[in-house]
């Protein structure tokens, strides 16, 4: 069973960018996301993190990020060595660069 750092729990900010990538490089890309997730994933406050491939376009995956706090990504990560480090396996595969947003707790959320 996951540790609590570990769920995605409802209080959470969600980070979502829909990554869309330049012709041919999913292989690659996914080949970099091996080193690059473990970067993110220990980071201070982030208690999640997921990369989905999109089943109608094999070039397009959604990158979602559960953190505790906004200032977590934006003043946390986003200023660390592991952030420059994350742009430079990952950044030059996107076509056109990503628009990132961050969620606050669920509206509405059902389970089961």
């Amino acid at each position: 069973m996951p540790n609590a750092e570990s769920q995605t729990p409802g209080d959470a900010i969600l980070e979502l960018a829909v990554l869309d990538l330049r012709h041919g490089q999913a292989g690659a890309f996914e080949a970099a996301l091996a080193e690059a997730l473990p970067l993110i994933r220990r980071q201070p406050g982030c208690r999640h993190v997921e990369i989905r491939p999109c089943l109608e376009n094999t070039q397009r995956f959604v990158l979602l990020v559960w953190w505790a706090r906004l200032a977590d990504h934006e003043d946390g990560f986003r200023h660390s060595a592991d952030y420059r480090r994350w742009r430079g396996l990952l950044h030059g595969f996107y076509e056109p660069f990503p628009v990132v947003e961050h969620y606050g707790p669920p509206c509405v959320a059902l389970t089961g």
